[in-house]
């Protein structure tokens, strides 16, 4: 193995005594060259007692080195640090060299002054030779190092996109890498003060410069986007800018997010179009919900779900008494119930059951004080609702009724229902059953003390069956992505930040509302999907297409968060409003639930009928059952 290939794969950091050996020789060094400055370079040596003194500069120095520590550093990471470490020491060598020389002209003997430096002007030369030669021989050897390394492996050109704090971070963390193969060329920066000065003698570009010939001229694999608290609109722009040059995006992580607060190179990710989405995060800063959740049994159904399983996630952080996660799902279950654990998470039950089984609901009930329900658990997929009906109402109908009639059984303080959008003006079996679930909880508030609070929002990034996972898996399998309408678009919002919200508006919820969220500008599908494929490293259409397959039974073009003949109230919170929704004749709503989830002897159409009766702003869209409208 040649000597480079032992230094490349070698894990082994310099011995700190190797440093201090060599530090100490090139103070012996620059001793010999301060006396040839001083005496203007007419030194004979074998004529003086340099000889006679270097014994007492090693000395001198091995101690000095010894109690600053400053050979401890490790030479390839040098830094600021360290250069004021070697400074110190060669401060303190000068002092004890001069205080010595000092006390010895005034209290000494000759026979001493053999062995000590004749003049204090030799010492102040030493002095400035030692900090020079000591400090830069670090960088120097730093910089050897680098290019050993780096030599002969293959590297990625690469932009940092921010010539900040950050930035500045970003490249040290790479150059300090070993393994890293990421060759930085240059920063991009729209500040004019810093545009074409040089950072780590790297050039800063403007963004103006970043042209497609300048990419290619230089062989610009990756950028990485290196500035924190970013946008979400300027890192839109940026990203959309950069991928139709044919680039790969990077992203560095937030501060927060840093191992011990130092950046790793393998904490740099590719940006997905999660981050592009993802909207200014939610920062849910209210006392009320330590209060809300305090020494509280708290059920959550549904809990193996995205949303239910984030939600357990959020509250398993407040000082509650009991938390039960419920599912029929067994393996997800189980995964939250490992997921818990390892967070150290303390007094909490995991339960088996389904929440179309009243009587195992009411052991539970019965054996759990229960204060707070959040309920998750429901169908959620548009088509197969569309195909099963039946399945639909008794999971989502029935289910929910069975939850909402033990919570006032069992005198349950708060129960809080996870809607959809897809329940405004519905066009499909999903969206109508969970706006029948609403009106049924709206009926019994009427009637009882447990509070029915109702959160209804849109499509939430990476939950089970979203488009975003199905757009990842047909991106792995070569494509073509599919889209059902190229003019379809959809609110998204992430799965924290929804929850977040969820639980401000429990802790809000005095009974009756139904809350809605600001989910941003809807986006459309169609550009999501081209997004994804470019962010993939991908070109479309030349290497991955899009196929428009048509609307899905049921599916309809634009989302809503609000019916026609809805409006909305403000809360304290800007992101969460009160859907002020029309006066329902809840004796006669009341009673067509009951008759829905009566599901013996009937078809599906017999089913939709009846849901088109209890909730007559359901027009099927794309569907059989648009014949009963």
């Amino acid at each position: 193995m040649s000597l480079l290939n032992k230094i490349k794969e070698s894990n082994i950091y310099a011995s700190q005594w190797i440093v201090l050996l060599i530090d100490i020789s090139m103070v012996v060094q620059t001793f010999f060259l301060a006396n040839l400055i001083f005496y203007n370079f007419k030194l004979k040596i074998y004529d003086t007692f340099l000889f006679h003194q270097i014994p007492f500069i090693i000395l001198i120095a091995f101690i000095s080195f010894i109690i600053i520590g400053s050979h401890k550093g490790v030479v390839r990471h040098t830094g600021v640090n360290d250069a004021i470490n070697v400074f110190i020491a060669a401060t303190l060598l000068t002092f004890t060299l001069g205080l010595t020389v000092y006390i010895n002209r005034n209290l000494g003997s000759n026979r001493i002054r053999v062995f000590l430096p004749h003049s204090l002007s030799i010492l102040l030369i030493h002095y400035l030779l030692n900090v020079i030669v000591l400090i830069v021989s670090r960088f120097v050897f730093k910089r050897i190092y680098q290019h050993l390394i780096s030599g002969r492996k293959t590297s990625t050109n690469t932009l940092i996109y921010g010539a900040g704090d950050s930035g500045l971070v970003t490249y040290a963390t790479i150059a300090n890498d070993k393994n890293s193969k990421i060759n930085v060329i240059g920063f991009i920066d729209d500040n004019a003060s810093k545009i074409g000065k040089q950072f780590n003698r790297t050039k800063v570009y403007s963004s103006k410069d970043i042209t497609e010939s300048f990419i290619l001229n230089n062989n610009i694999k990756d950028v990485i986007i290196s500035i924190q608290n970013i946008d979400n609109i300027s890192l839109l722009e940026i990203s959309d800018n950069l991928i139709t040059k044919n680039v790969k995006v990077k992203i560095v992580p937030p501060v927060e997010s840093w191992i011990d607060g130092n950046l790793n190179v393998n904490q740099i990710k590719d940006v997905n179009i999660e981050d592009l989405l993802e909207r200014s995060p939610i920062k849910v800063d209210n006392p009320t919900l330590k209060k809300e959740f305090y020494q509280k049994t708290i059920l959550i159904t549904g809990a193996a779900g995205s949303i239910g399983s984030e939600i357990a996630t959020q509250i398993a952080q407040y000082d509650y008494k009991q938390l039960l996660i419920l599912d029929q799902a067994e393996s997800p279950l189980y995964d939250l119930q490992q997921d818990l654990k390892r967070k150290n998470t303390i007094n909490f039950e995991t339960l088996i059951s389904d929440i179309r089984n009243k009587e195992r609901l009411e052991e539970i009930f019965k054996a759990h004080k229960i204060d707070i329900i959040f309920h998750a658990a429901a169908y959620k997929h548009v088509p197969l609702m569309e195909n099963d009906p039946y399945e639909a109402v008794r999971v989502n109908v029935k289910g929910t009724k069975n939850v909402m009639d033990l919570s006032i059984k069992y005198k349950v303080d708060k129960f809080v229902m996870i809607s959809t959008d897809k329940a405004v003006n519905p066009t499909n079996v999903m969206g109508a059953t969970k706006r029948v679930a609403e009106i049924y909880a709206k009926c019994l508030q009427e009637k009882s003390t447990t509070k029915f609070i109702t959160t209804r929002f849109g499509n939430v990034l990476g939950s089970n069956g979203s488009v975003i996972p199905l757009f990842k898996k047909q991106i792995a399998q070569g494509g073509p992505l599919t889209v059902t309408h190229k003019d379809i678009t959809r609110y998204f919002m992430t799965i924290p930040e929804a929850c977040q919200l969820v639980l401000e508006a429990g802790a809000m919820g005095k009974g009756g509302e139904i809350y809605v969220f600001d989910m941003g500008e809807s986006v459309k599908i169609f550009e999501v999907a081209k997004k994804m494929i470019h962010l993939s490293g991908f070109k479309y259409p030349e290497d991955i297409d899009i196929d428009i397959v048509g609307l899905r039974p049921g599916e309809k073009l634009y989302e809503e968060l609000l019916s026609d003949e809805e409006n909305t109230l403000p809360t304290y919170h800007e992101k969460i409003m009160i859907a002020k929704v029309k006066v329902l004749n809840c004796s006669v709503k009341y009673d067509s639930v009951l008759q829905l989830c009566d599901l013996k002897n009937k078809s599906n159409l017999e089913i939709v009928s009846q849901i088109k009766k209890i909730v007559p702003e359901y027009i099927s869209n794309n569907s059989m059952f648009e014949k009963l409208d």
